[in-house]
């Protein structure tokens, strides 16, 4: 440990037992701890490298007018000093260990009634629990007893940790309990052997902790059921993290009270429930009495006379991924039952299930409950779709069809009419949460087998959906994503007939002119998708886009996404440049022409760049650049972009919004490549003479030359520039590794030779600033590397113009990689130390102690 830290720590021992009451910033306890417990983890003694901190624990636990976050803190840290078995005995030959976890203790002091309290005590015993040492200090203190009455704490989080602990503690037991068995070592005791005296204490804080599981699991009255919500997880939570022969003495101890349960029917304690079955059936032998009974649990739970609880049964089953067929069958018939009831798509054989299930459900479905058990069995589908096909009550593509009969009773401008219950569509029609699920389950389904039967009709639906004045815009953007999803899905769409075609234009302008944003952002997200989306095969049986086959193609949809860059919401404004970029990648990498109308939307992209007042379009305008030059096939040829990019590099790296100026150096990046591709590799036996080397060498830095000077034209080299000094983080360090990817290659090739030397334009205060220290001979050994020869800062000086740098001698000068290791750092590296945060805790304390102070005035932190 540092010195200044050794020598500081006893003053700040000093300052919490002194301040009587809480640090202003508390969350500088929990660093002080963190720091404790990091020293902890390296093997060092926590006690040698501080050795005040046992005094420091003794007298807190006298202090009863210490604040609680520190009473906390300190039971946190007396736990942390006794994880090693040396600090356990320290603490326990001060009589501090007693003290300190002994409820009655607090108790008697008036502090256990805060919950703060009450967690620091509970992690303090979490933490120290990890020997045998600990475990027998436990056992004898009778800890337990306090410990099981924290299960159902009222405070959640209180609650919550005790459960943990109890977890630890009889994985620790378990553990020990083998040892003593077996009579050999594992990770938790070393050198150690465990007496029959302290395996039976293990053995009855085994037979407590079954016997409370088992009185608290039975439902006595109504005000009991959020205790017995706790003790289920808390019972599920150890049955998957204990072993056998643990798991099954606890299985046994509550088997009769899990019965008594399950006749409660009551639907609160339903997921719970089927939480302690699924994990206790979980890996149990098939001869093991306990599962024979659990099977029946689980028939009992399934087959239950209230449909809220058998449909919540179900549900559990499908997501345990049970590895019984049987019971999985079974719950996706209970699951497609109200599909089955509400659409009249017979989905299940008449004897598939229960006919009296049937009945409830159906009384069920006529109530305006109706919604979440509806709901319930379409978020279900996803689950159902993922079972092998000879364990479904019926194909997927019934499946589907149902689920467009749904759809259809759902729209408000529908006129179809259900064959099943038809007392269910005056609650489910124009119900959003319903249709929102349904075309979720869609979604899903679009990869069953046999699907291209319904195809028409699924795009029936949706075009019905987004032509509808009803539909909500979050129902409209599923609507969209269901087109996407399924044209991806059937590369044959010569189904589709005019009139849908007209239907789905129809739909697309409208939305494209809502009132609402949202809708007309989800429209202009959908054209970008369908231009993104693979070729098909259209109704001339020939490859085509599906833009083209939904929406006669870029005639209709580019048009539509140039008018929305004038939209006045700027999320819109943005998904539409977006779209573009999505819609006019095909023609690029084909080398297509350009239009009169591509060509304006270059100059209304760069108007964004320039006088876009929010952060979104000005993104999406540089990353239509950067789509652009990969997508293009042949950048150089392209006029227009070439024209473009120095624009675009000048404004985007001085953009206010550090996500622009990133995406502008991304754009930078791409130039770079392609000025540099990599080389491909020299055979390692070819053999060149000196002449032909020297050719070799000229050749490459004639090359060099050429495409740097290129990239200086188009604004790379000053964009790297002007980033490297950017005040963003992010942006900095960006640049800073391009421009040493650049120096890499091009310095060692070109050498010192004058003759190549590249001039860069600079105009920016701040990089005028660093040239300006360069030029001062290199007196800054920040900016200037000491390895510079004097050519090299010569070079910079004779630079007539103080705003023109040559590039090769800036590369070598400033030193890149000095900045890149700052910039790698974490912008709070100088102040996130252990010794500052000591420095804190004292400021901190000594400013709240002065007379006057507001003890309630907020702390201020630069947290940059």
């Amino acid at each position: 440990m540092d010195s200044q830290c050794v020598s500081t720590l006893p003053r700040v021992c000093g300052v919490l037992l002194e301040s009587g009451s809480s640090l202003p910033d508390d969350t500088s306890l929990e660093k002080l701890l963190d720091w404790f417990t990091t020293i902890a983890q390296t093997g060092a003694s926590l006690l040698e490298a501080c050795p005040c901190l046992v005094d420091f624990v003794s007298k807190v636990a006298f202090n009863h007018a210490s604040g609680s976050s520190i009473l906390s803190f300190t039971l946190k840290l007396t736990g942390l000093i006794g994880t090693s078995e040396d600090g356990f005995k320290v603490l326990k030959e001060c009589s501090v260990l007693k003290l300190v976890f002994n409820p009655h203790h607090w108790q008697e002091a008036g502090l256990w009634g805060d919950p703060c309290l009450r967690i620091g005590w509970i992690q303090g015993l979490k933490m120290i629990l990890q020997h045998s040492e600990a475990l027998s200090f436990f056992a004898q203190e009778d800890l337990i007893e306090p410990l099981l009455q924290l299960q159902t704490d009222s405070s959640l989080f209180v609650a919550s940790a005790a459960n943990q602990t109890l977890a630890q503690v009889l994985l620790l037991c378990q553990s020990l309990s083998s040892v003593g068995h077996n009579c050999s070592k594992n990770r938790y005791l070393e050198h150690n052997s465990v007496s029959i005296e302290t395996t039976q204490n293990y053995s009855g804080i085994i037979t407590r902790v079954s016997e409370y599981l088992n009185k608290s699991v039975v439902l006595k009255e109504i005000s009991q059921l959020p205790g017995c919500q706790q003790i289920l997880r808390l019972l599920a939570m150890l049955l998957v993290q204990v072993g056998p022969p643990l798991r099954d003495t606890l299985l046994l101890a509550v088997m009769n009270s899990l019965e008594e349960l399950v006749t409660t029917s009551c639907s609160q304690l339903t997921v719970p429930l089927m939480d302690v079955i699924l994990a206790a059936n979980s890996g149990l032998r098939d001869d093991f009495v306990p599962k024979q009974r659990l099977i029946r649990l689980l028939w009992v739970m399934l087959n239950m006379k209230k449909p809220a609880i058998v449909m919540q049964a179900a549900a559990a089953v499908l997501h345990s991924h049970h590895s019984d067929p049987t019971f999985s069958a079974h719950s996706a018939r209970v699951l497609l039952l109200p599909l089955d009831i509400v659409t009249g798509v017979s989905l299940l054989d008449e004897n598939s299930t229960e006919e009296e299930l049937r009945i409830l459900i159906t009384e069920q479905l006529k109530r305006k409950s109706c919604i979440s058990m509806i709901c319930v069995c379409l978020s279900n589908i996803p689950q159902i779709t993922l079972m092998a096909s000879d364990h479904l009550p019926c194909p997927q593509r019934l499946i589907v069809t149902a689920v467009l009969m749904l759809l259809r009773l759902c729209c408000v401008d529908s006129s179809s009419s259900s064959a099943g219950c038809v007392e269910v569509v005056r609650f489910i029609t124009g119900n959003s949460k319903v249709q929102k699920c349904a075309l979720e389950a869609l979604l899903v389904l679009s990869k069953s087998p046999g699907v291209k039967m319904v195809l028409v009709d699924v795009f029936k639906v949706l075009t019905e959906y987004l032509n509808s004045p009803s539909s909500d815009p979050s129902v409209l953007q599923k609507s969209y994503q269901a087109v996407i999803k399924w044209v991806g899905v059937c590369p044959d769409l010569s189904c589709i007939t005019d009139q849908l075609r007209e239907g789905f234009i129809q739909a697309v302008r409208k939305r494209a002119c809502d009132t609402r944003w949202e809708a007309r952002d989800s429209t202009v997200e959908f054209l970008g998708h369908l231009g993104g989306a693979p070729s098909c095969r259209s109704f001339t049986e020939q490859e085509t886009e599906p833009s083209d086959v939904f929406l006669g193609g870029c005639s209709f949809t580019v048009p539509l996404l140039k008018e929305a860059l004038q939209d006045p919401e700027s999320y819109v404004r943005a998904s539409s440049i977006s779209a573009l970029a999505q819609t006019l990648t095909p023609s690029w990498q084909e080398g297509a022409a350009l239009t009169q109308e591509q060509e304006d939307i270059v100059t209304r992209l760069q108007e964004v760049l320039f006088q876009d007042s929010e952060g979104f379009a000005r993104r999406a305008a540089v990353k239509y650049f950067i789509a652009w030059l990969s997508a293009c096939s042949s950048p150089s040829s392209c006029w227009l972009l070439m024209q473009s990019v120095p624009t675009v590099l000048s404004q985007g790296v001085n953009d206010l919004d550090w996500e622009v100026k990133l995406h502008t150096l991304e754009l930078a990046e791409l130039l770079l490549d392609q000025a540099f591709p990599d080389p491909s590799p020299s055979h390692p036996y070819a053999v060149m003479s000196d002449q032909a080397h020297r050719l070799h060498i000229a050749g490459q830095q004639s090359d060099l030359l050429s495409s740097l000077k290129d990239l200086v034209d188009r604004g790379v080299v000053s964009a790297l520039l002007c980033g490297v000094v950017d005040c963003d983080r992010p942006v900095a360090l960006k640049a800073c590794q391009l421009l040493l990817k650049l120096r890499g290659v091009v310095c060692p090739v070109m050498g010192n030779a004058a003759d190549t030397r590249v001039f860069c334009q600079l105009a920016e205060g701040s990089v005028m600033q660093q040239v300006r220290k360069i030029q001062a001979m290199g007196k800054d050994t920040y900016v200037v590397s000491e390895a510079c020869s004097e050519a090299d800062k010569e070079g910079i000086c004779a630079s007539v113009d103080p705003e023109r740098v040559g590039v090769c001698e800036v590369l070598r000068l400033l030193d890149l990689d000095e900045k890149l290791s700052i910039l790698t750092q974490s912008s709070d590296h100088i102040y996130n130390s252990p010794l500052s945060l000591l420095q804190d805790i004292l400021t901190a304390a000594a400013a709240s102690s002065q007379p006057g102070r507001d003890l309630h005035q907020e702390l201020v932190m630069d947290c940059y």
